[in-house]
């Protein structure tokens, strides 16, 4: 799995260009960020991962042509035949037919009827094969009404049990309501549990242990107690990083430029789930390059915390040779680094298309943080100010 969580820049950018293909953005104006695809997407490729092994790179790259094996190659992948075997006796007996009633298993009829076919079912038990085994009564249909009267959508519980079939597996009254109120009494709002787990489902399977080791450190870093609990309630995954790996390490290279770490974290947790050397540093050095100091790259990301969360190729360097055409200094980026969060096509070029027109110019936060009609009226008292002077 190695290769799914630390994947190159090349590869990390090809996923998040497929993923964008089925992925929607509700928030009118605003890009999606690579956590947030990333989020969505990483059930996807543990499949994918489960599929094609080695050669998940060479699938990606060759998208959507299969690649061409090499048939000279004589290194054959080692397989484990007792766990080779579980898996196929695992899926088999997913398309199983009760040839007494010529239907299908139970819990897998009962998953159907949840919205989700075959094809997702054998996915997700290709990754876990023990859910293939796990009872209908006992065990899944209990989960399955829990969420509900929790208030997650039908809709959702597929993908729930796609991004952690394990939570089917977990009991009710001893593990999975305990550990919520484990979460609550660390300040996760009890109302959005819903969006929580849909986020992070994996959350409710996580050692106290383990939980409470990010916690204490999230506590080093300066952060309150009704803090952390709106961290745990807006970015569950925060539980996922390791402290030495992630946390201790982004932390102090924030703080290199300046950044209050607590503060940041607070505002973007999704940073600190970020690989300093594939996503953190190439990002300073894009901004170094175009003449920005260190000090000012630290105000930038202290004033817009998900610029470090943006894909350069996607989002930065396109959205940056725009910006040199609008004939704004490079300071009003360190003034408003939100600038690169609003979509291109949708939001950035018609605004200043209609600016342009108007024969006025406005402040780079006016042009686009204003909603249509008020950018319109900002337009018209500019102009009617130019008339009269």
């Amino acid at each position: 799995m190695r290769l799914l969580l630390e994947p190159s820049t090349s590869q990390i950018f090809l996923l998040i260009t497929l993923s964008q293909s089925f992925i929607l953005n509700t928030n009118l104006g605003r890009e999606l960020t690579t956590m947030e695809i990333r989020d969505v997407l990483f059930p996807y490729l543990e499949s994918l991962f489960e599929e094609h092994g080695d050669i998940l790179v060479d699938v990606v790259e060759n998208y959507p042509n299969p690649p061409v094996k090499d048939k000279s190659a004589v290194s054959v992948p080692l397989s484990n035949p007792v766990l080779d075997s579980k898996k196929l006796k695992a899926l088999s007996r997913v398309s199983e037919i009760d040839w007494n009633g010529g239907i299908l298993r139970p819990h897998i009829a009962y998953l159907m009827e949840l919205g989700m076919d075959i094809d997702q079912i054998r996915s997700i038990t290709r990754r876990f094969p023990s859910f293939a085994y796990y009872s209908l009564e006992g065990k899944i249909k209990p989960v399955v009404e829990f969420l509900l009267e929790l208030g997650v959508p039908k809709e959702r519980i597929p993908s729930i049990l796609s991004k952690r079939p394990q939570i089917c597996g977990i009991s009710l009254s001893e593990n999975l309501k305990p550990t919520m109120k484990f979460f609550e009494s660390l300040g996760v709002d009890k109302r959005q549990w819903p969006k929580v787990i849909y986020r992070f489902p994996a959350m409710l399977t996580y050692s106290r242990p383990k939980v409470m080791e990010n916690i204490d450190f999230l506590l080093e870093l300066g952060l309150s107690e009704e803090n952390i609990g709106k961290i745990l309630t807006r970015c569950p995954n925060i539980v996922s990083y390791s402290v030495e790996d992630n946390l201790r390490p982004t932390a102090k290279y924030f703080r290199s430029l300046g950044v209050d770490v607590s503060i940041l974290l607070f505002r973007c947790p999704q940073n600190f789930g970020l690989s300093i050397e594939t996503n953190l540093k190439p990002v300073t050095e894009f901004f170094l390059g175009r003449g920005y100091t260190l000090e000012e790259i630290g105000t930038m990301i202290s004033r817009y915390g998900a610029l470090y969360t943006f894909s350069l190729t996607e989002n930065l360097i396109p959205k940056w040779d725009f910006f040199l055409t609008t004939g704004y200094p490079k300071s009003e980026l360190v003034k408003f680094p939100q600038y690169f969060g609003y979509r291109f096509e949708e939001r950035i070029k018609p605004r200043f298309a209609i600016m342009k027109k108007s024969g006025v110019k406005l402040l780079l936060n006016q042009v686009l943080s204003l909603s249509s009609s008020n950018f319109d009226e900002a337009l018209k008292k500019k102009m009617k100010k130019k008339l009269e002077g």
